[in-house]
């Protein structure tokens, strides 16, 4: 299994991810096509700079012919940190603790705000100029799943429907490009799974439309629940927004460094030179090393360690089971399961199944004993075997659909349409589900004729 495992040692931001990608081989092209297809006036500008002795690669979005500069925080100069606004905030001219209207950060034709810009944009905006850009569909469904994320934090925090929420900084043209490049770029890498270092955020304040708040600002605290994080010490904002939004989405587990064999790396620069500190992000893309080898190095299957987590429940509300087994598996859950039994006193329940990887066995069982009724949940740790996996796109009538497919001594063995992307395509086009999936399972027959 391929994988890209991000070591956030100095935080992570939008332009810091780019530029990583970049750096370890994505081309610089497939990101200027991006920026061409959402058709909002700017371009990228990349270059080679150094960071306490490390040669990066820098992206920068070019606005009106300028940089989107970092602006003052009480810890020195520092990213966006970005947020959003509540309907009424956008309506407000309040511009106390120096905070920039949503006008100001996008720029300004003659110095005079423009119309469209001055209260913000909602979600719905922002999903129809991705949905009209010349994308495909599995980076137009990462990117706006992104700004979802960022919305329903920042819903969270006001405590206002999702829908009222107007995006301030992270809704400016240079972070619209910043996540949609980031999806392009999740794709062009062409890995089967991303992996995450525990994320250092910084210290300090940051002013903000909220106020003075410490480092991390609310809405990246919101995002980064489950998420191993730490702090050097350095007095500066090192994760932004924008950049745990892209980790929440596209990384799958959060880890040491993992045994792999190396293929590349790529260096990501920060805006600011920390003394003694390389501000980068780096980004390491390789095989994993664990996979055991049939006949001469054909791959054949895959020896894990596991961890089983087990609860048994006989009272608690079927919906509450659904969601918890929702929620298990949005946090990192490798599977969950419920098998009916029959517990004491002859009362039906039933037995709740985790499959984890062990670094994410704690934060599971916090989970199970905080949304449960479980007084004890049971651990023990099992070796399973599983097959070479990778994922292959095909093309359908409707869209673009990822198929997952499994091998055994380098034959296909066993394949199957992604779920969710079968799903989405159903619901937009209002197509029967199953008849999603059978196109798609005739697509890749027909891939493997050609």
């Amino acid at each position: 299994m391929r994988i890209a495992y991000l070591d956030c040692f100095s935080g992570i931001s939008g332009d810091m991810f780019l530029g990583a990608l970049i750096d370890a081989g994505v081309p610089a092209k497939v990101f200027e096509d991006a920026v061409e297809a959402l058709n909002v006036g700017v371009k990228l500008q990349i270059a080679r700079i150094d960071r306490s002795g490390i040669s990066a690669t820098k992206v920068d979005v070019i606005v009106d012919g300028q940089k989107d500069s970092p602006r003052e925080t009480r810890t020195g100069m520092s990213e966006p940190h970005g947020h959003f606004q509540s309907h009424q905030q956008a309506h407000s001219h309040d511009h106390k603790h120096g905070v920039p209207h949503f006008s100001q950060v996008l720029g300004e034709v003659g110095g005079t705000p423009s119309r469209e810009h001055q209260h913000g944009r909602g979600l719905t905006e922002i999903r129809e100029i991705i949905g009209q850009a010349t994308l495909t569909d599995s980076v137009k469904c990462t990117a706006i799943g992104i700004f979802e994320k960022l919305g329903a934090a920042e819903a969270k925090i006001h405590n206002v429907p999702i829908d009222k929420i107007h995006f301030h900084e992270v809704g400016a043209v240079d972070a619209l490009v910043d996540i949609v490049c980031a999806a392009v770029g999740v794709e062009a890498l062409g890995v089967d799974e991303f992996a995450c270092s525990s994320l250092n955020v910084g210290a300090g304040t940051v002013e903000c439309a909220h106020g003075t708040f410490p480092v991390p600002a609310p809405a990246t605290v919101e995002l980064l629940k489950g998420v191993a994080v730490c702090s050097s010490g350095i007095q500066a904002e090192l994760v932004t927004p924008t950049g745990a939004a892209i980790v929440a989405t596209i990384v799958r587990r959060f880890s040491a460094f993992p045994q792999m064999k190396i293929e590349k790396t790529g260096y990501g620069a920060g805006t600011r030179d920390f003394p003694g500190h390389a501000n980068v992000l780096r980004i390491t893309v390789g095989e994993v090393a664990s996979m055991k080898n049939a006949g001469e190095g054909a791959r054949a299957t895959q020896d894990e360690t596991v961890v089983v987590l087990e609860a048994n429940l006989d009272d608690l509300s079927p919906q509450v089971f659904g969601y918890v087994m929702d929620r298990l598996l949005e946090v990192g859950a490798l599977d969950v399961f419920a098998t009916p039994v029959q517990m004491k006193k002859n009362r039906p329940g039933s037995m709740l199944t985790v499959l984890a990887r062990s670094e994410d066995a704690e934060k599971l069982s916090h989970i199970i004993f905080a949304e449960t009724t479980t007084l004890g949940v049971r651990r023990r740790e099992e070796t399973r075997r599983i097959l070479t996996r990778r994922w292959q796109i095909v093309h359908t009538q409707w869209g673009e659909v990822r198929i997952k497919i499994a091998s055994m001594n380098g034959s296909v063995s066993n394949y199957a349409p992604e779920y969710e992307d079968c799903r989405k395509i159903a619901a937009a086009q209002n197509v029967p589900l199953k008849t999603v999936m059978m196109e798609a399972m005739e697509a890749y027959s027909r891939s493997l004729k050609r």
